[in-house]
């Protein structure tokens, strides 16, 4: 094409169209904050925000959404359809003006939406402008209407043999822009259905949608919205998730009580407790002057809606999620500030008025916020009209008033409720109150005492316990802590290690279960705080993985039935009260062997001694020795605890870096975490049914032969 013919195909429908549009392409991080997989899903979002929003105001109860094989992303609900008549002063229809303007939608004001955190002419106009292509159609008065968008400009594809492509042929308009109809509906039939194509020229190929990432936001959505069903299918050959996870329905009816009961995973302290509320506070804001035709300052009326669930639980692991007009805000904000602050303010002034109750002394201190939100699983949402936003991706609420509702809302409904004269309540809160103060005590004896840990140093050893057999290396890096399995195998152990440094804590049998135990009890078991002493960082909240005085913690433990057991205890304590270490991949457990394989010797050959860590490896052993026409002692040993070796065959087995093996133990990500919390609390926990179902469902396949009897 000629340079003259270009020149004449430039018209000022494009140029009005795409002014604000190339801006978007320009620097697309300032609107979906990178063009990464985190940019790319961040555009779907933006097009089911727009979906939930119509349910949220009462319009939609169904919304689909599939992810297409051929990268695209489909959206549907059966709310009321985007506008298809004329918008006043455009020449150009809902649909246009929506998909191709800034900062122009049904949610600036003009009463379409009460509240709301995506905006239309905001959101939906991006995706258009990053799109290679996008097709939207919409359901209203009895006929289906459609558009096409090629990166923001509207026109008309040409699709070979009915197959919807995003590099298919396309014809841009020129003169003006048409809203085709393509169907018939029933009169009641309304909604919109939007696919689009992502632009291979802003996204990198390596960027990919996560379906598993997607299910959270959608079973999110369906949390918040009661009432609304949400369909998720992934229809893409290659997926992130195995084919039969790949459709799912979500619909809740309980709203936030529900998803505060889904997230809490540790045993109760005190039941869902739910908050609602709302007051008013002025805003001034830029408004049109229809005199002037200028913006002027005008203040304005807000009312924002407070809704909430919380409830604390055992542990002191702090799970909130806060949300602004249903829309997820990961890094706080003013609503989630005023959530705490209020909280704080209710709790201290109980403690305060029963100090006698609670036999709290001058040396307690004083009650902070991490110990009142220490077991605290939240789930905050506040509604509102058009939210002032910390950037367009929208993570942190800037509307300063909302902090001081939020705060006096939860204030009250707190106090209110800590000052119940119900017997059952009186109990709960009675109960929740002992654990703040607790969780107060054991944060200051964690302070004094990893005060006292940071000031010691290499000959300052009589502090800590007798039985540890420390090393002589002060360098972290290099340094081993191996917890051991009884005395027996502590003698062991002293003569296989390099005491220059490997440093050895023996246990006296198995250790108490912290996941059933209280802070108090666990404080006052002598083999638990030995462990905590030694290492040195303190625990829970106040860990302070800095200061651990070793590089690696071993677990070397018997290969059977109760060194398994001792293990699972060990790991129960150190995911629960000193996970940075886990997290840092600085815990281990030993691979001690099972069976070693006494060959004989032939000639002047002396006889060779072969370890086998596995029944499986055992028996490969074997038949390569029959191979080679070799023959062995029998019955082969089978070593049933660490105290059957030797020094030497502990150290060339097990302790020796240059021939052991170690299995690291890690938490590669978030949803391997909540697999975690999920396992210890079934595995350890107090609730007994959930285990004996789990036994009896595994009983099958155990065989006799795998258990040490």
């Amino acid at each position: 094409m000629s340079e003259n013919s270009k020149a004449q195909e430039y018209t000022a429908r494009h140029l009005s169209v795409l002014e604000g549009l190339e801006a978007v392409r320009k620097r697309p991080g300032m609107y979906i904050g990178s063009t990464d997989s985190r940019g790319l899903m961040h555009c779907a979002w933006e097009i089911i925000d727009n979906a939930v929003d119509e349910a949220l105001e009462g319009f939609a109860d169904f919304i689909e959404v599939t992810l297409h094989d051929d990268g695209s992303v489909e959206v549907a609900d059966n709310g009321r359809g985007i506008p298809i008549d004329e918008v006043p002063g455009t020449g150009a229809s809902g649909v246009e003006v929506v998909y191709t303007k800034l900062h122009a939608g049904g949610k600036f004001g003009g009463g379409s939406y009460s509240a709301s955190g995506g905006l239309h002419g905001v959101g939906a106009s991006v995706v258009n402008a990053l799109s290679q292509r996008l097709e939207v159609a919409v359901n209203r008065d009895g006929k289906t209407w459609a558009m096409s968008f090629r990166r923001g400009e509207p026109g008309i594809f040409t699709d070979s043999n009915g197959t919807l492509k995003a590099d298919a042929p396309f014809t841009p308009f020129v003169e003006y822009s048409e809203l085709r109809v393509v169907g018939k509906v029933a009169k009641k039939v309304t909604g919109t259905r939007v696919r689009y194509w992502a632009d291979p020229e802003i996204f990198p190929d390596e960027a990919t949608f996560s379906f598993n990432e997607l299910r959270e936001r959608v079973r999110e959505k369906a949390f918040l919205v009661p009432g609304l069903k949400i369909w998720l299918k992934d229809a893409r050959t290659v997926s992130d998730v195995p084919e039969s996870q790949r459709e799912e329905t979500f619909h809740f009816a309980g709203g936030v009580v529900d998803f505060v009961d889904f997230l809490s995973s540790d045993a109760p302290v005190t039941d869902i407790i739910h908050v609602t509320g709302s007051d008013t506070f002025l805003e001034t804001v830029q408004a049109l002057d229809p005199e002037t035709g200028h913006l002027k300052a005008q203040e304005v009326e807000r009312e924002c809606k407070v809704n909430l669930a919380l409830r604390w639980g055992s542990g002191y692991e702090v799970t909130t999620r806060s949300y602004v007009n249903i829309i997820a805000t990961p890094k706080g904000g003013t609503h989630l500030a005023g959530f705490e602050a209020g909280l704080l303010k209710a709790v201290r002034s109980q403690i305060a008025s029963k100090t006698r109750q609670l036999k709290i002394t001058a040396k307690d201190g004083q009650v902070i916020k991490d110990d009142v939100l220490a077991g605290l699983t939240a789930v905050i949402t506040v509604s509102f009209p058009e939210p002032q936003f910390e950037g367009q991706t929208k993570e942190i609420l800037g509307t300063a008033p909302v902090r001081s509702i939020v705060s006096r809302i939860i204030e009250q409904a707190i106090t209110q409720r800590l000052n119940s004269t119900k017997r059952d309540l009186k109990t709960e809160n009675t109960r929740l109150l002992e654990k703040i103060v607790q969780e107060m005590r054991s944060r200051v004896a964690a302070h004094i005492q990893k005060e006292v840990s940071r000031r010691k140093n290499a000959l300052e050893t009589s502090s800590l316990p007798a039985k540890l057999a420390d090393c002589r290396s002060t360098d972290i890096a290099d340094t081993e802590l191996f917890i051991v399995e009884g005395d027996s195998a502590l003698g062991t152990a002293k003569l296989a290690r390099s005491s220059d440094f490997q440093a050895l804590l023996p246990i006296r049998g198995k250790i108490l279960n912290v996941q059933k135990a209280s802070a108090t009890d666990i404080l006052k078991n002598q083999e638990v705080s030995s462990i905590i002493q030694v290492i040195g960082a303190g625990s829970g909240r106040s860990f302070d993985l800095e200061a651990a005085r070793y590089g690696k913690v071993i677990f070397m433990t018997d290969a059977d039935v109760d060194g398994a057991h001792i293990r699972t205890l060990l790991l129960t304590l150190f995911f629960r009260y000193m996970r940075p270490l886990v997290e840092a991949g600085r815990v281990y457990a030993a691979v001690p062997p099972l069976y070693r394989v006494e060959v004989a010797g032939t000639g002047r050959k002396q006889r060779e001694y072969i370890y086998a860590y596995s029944d499986a490896q055992l028996q490969q052993i074997l038949q390569k020795l029959a191979k080679q026409g070799k023959t062995y002692k029998e019955p082969i040993q089978r070593y049933k605890g660490l105290g059957e070796m030797d020094a030497d065959q502990l150290a060339e087995t097990t302790m020796d870096r240059k021939h052991r093996s170690l299995r690291r133990i890690s938490m590669a990500d978030e949803a391997a975490l909540l697999q975690a919390e999920n396992t210890f609390e079934l595995l350890m926990g107090n609730e007994v049914t959930p285990r004996r179902d789990f036994i009896i469902e595994g009983a099958s396949s155990i065989k006799r032969e795998q258990i040490d009897a």
